[in-house]
């Protein structure tokens, strides 16, 4: 099989190799549009559930990445003055421009082609291929121009920049701050030796009061850096991120897709979809996606019914977790219901924030079956099944201005 990938971001990358794992004579192609060294972004995060999965589907690649990658157990709430320390995680962070360089390193071991520099906005660019893969992400150009896939997107209403730090921490932390205009907080986490990627993000009004909108990106970094310094220890935030771009001020886009697959193409990662970064789970959900596609291809050998099977059986997989992010997402969106809270309240329930019913049950309800489930986790799986309103109201996004089936940012 003739297989041409678009995108040489973790979800081709993974797929690619899996494929000449599978069988060697396959012809693999990977198309990145960025020069090969620098990657986008600082770093991802990845549950050990995931780390043993991508052992079990390559043992090389699964060694290195979680050699590479920084693991913690705790998360830390720092809220009105309070630092609740919350156990009980085991996840590795990880640069992405490290894991990005795995995962092409060893697709290139095995006998895939890594080109760099491609950037492709038309079928027509590609060579004759028995199979398409879209994988060039959440703003793809490609993904309209080669199918009909009935592209969606809902734009969150809050606003928020991806920062990196040379600060170091222990533990993943957020980090909320009242200010006279409102609260802005910040998730940070540390992803190797030498940095840390810090997401500001606040509403869209407090963003506008607090001069965001007209300031210069080095002027609004200063100010964060200002407002965040007792939790950076003396080290500045930055705006400059690996791939030689500036980061700036956007609203997160969740994108569906109504269909995977149209005739030999395919969306993976988050060409089909994306989940907001609160819940921290996008890159999982793009290698997961590899793993589906190439296992049923690998098990039919009529590419439609190979292309059917993977997309029924992810969009089955994810509509859990897909309607957990949104949860989490909203949940941030509507942040000053609780901040009246106490701090171990407020911390107990960002924890359970993934519930759609945190967000209907009054608060002192939601907190005592946060406690509740604690002591008994079969709680915790009743709650995430309740709430088919919050996984029908995913389903029916905004549609994109103009159906083109881009995604465009705002700032």
């Amino acid at each position: 099989m003739k297989i041409m990938c678009v995108g040489g971001g973790p979800a081709g990358l993974y797929f690619s190799l899996l494929m000449k794992l599978c069988e060697p004579e396959h012809a693999v192609t990977v198309l990145e549009r960025n020069r090969a060294d620098p990657a986008h972004g600082w770093g991802v995060t990845l549950g050990r559930d995931v780390i043993d999965r991508l052992r079990d589907n390559d043992g090389t690649s699964a060694r290195a990445v979680e050699q590479a990658g920084r693991r913690w157990t705790q998360q830390v709430v720092s809220v009105k003055g309070e630092r609740i320390a919350q156990g009980g995680y085991d996840v590795y962070n990880i640069a992405r421009r490290d894991l990005v360089s795995i995962l092409a390193d060893r697709a290139r071991e095995v006998g895939v082609h890594v080109s760099y520099g491609h950037e492709v906005t038309d079928a027509n660019e590609l060579r004759p291929s028995d199979l398409i893969v879209i994988a060039d992400g959440a703003r793809s150009r490609l993904r309209s121009a080669v199918g009909e896939f009935d592209t969606h997107v809902r734009f969150g209403s809050d606003k928020y920049i991806w920062l990196g730090s040379s600060a170091p921490f222990e533990a993943f932390n957020y980090i909320f701050k009242p200010t006279d205009h409102g609260w802005i907080w910040a998730y940070g986490y540390q992803f190797d030796t030498q940095t840390s990627a810090v997401i500001v993000e606040c509403s869209a009004k407090t963003w506008t009061s607090l001069g965001f909108a007209s300031m210069p990106t080095d002027d609004g970094v200063g100010m964060l850096t200002h407002l965040f310094a007792d939790h950076l220890n003396g080290h500045p935030l930055v705006a400059r991120l690996p791939d030689g771009t500036t980061a700036t001020w956007l609203n997160f886009p969740t994108v569906t897709n109504q269909r995977w697959h149209s005739r030999n193409a395919v969306l993976l990662g988050d060409s089909a979809h994306t989940a907001h970064y609160s819940l921290g789970q996008g890159t999982k959900m793009a290698l997961e996606d590899a793993i589906v596609l190439a296992d049923s291809l690998a098990q039919n050998a009529d590419l439609e019914a190979a292309l059917t099977k993977y997309e029924a059986q992810r969009k089955e997989e994810l509509a859990r977790p897909l309607s957990e992010a949104l949860c989490s997402a909203e949940w941030f969106e509507r942040l000053p219901r609780y901040t009246a809270l106490n701090p171990h309240q407020f911390a107990s329930l960002l924890e359970s924030r993934w519930s759609p019913l945190v967000q209907v049950l009054p608060l002192w309800v939601s907190y005592q079956l946060q406690q509740a489930a604690g002591r008994f986790p079969v709680l915790n799986d009743i709650r995430s099944r309740i709430g088919p309103a919050v996984k029908a109201r995913y389903a029916r996004p905004k549609p994109v201005r103009g159906g083109s089936g881009q995604v465009r940012q705002s700032a």
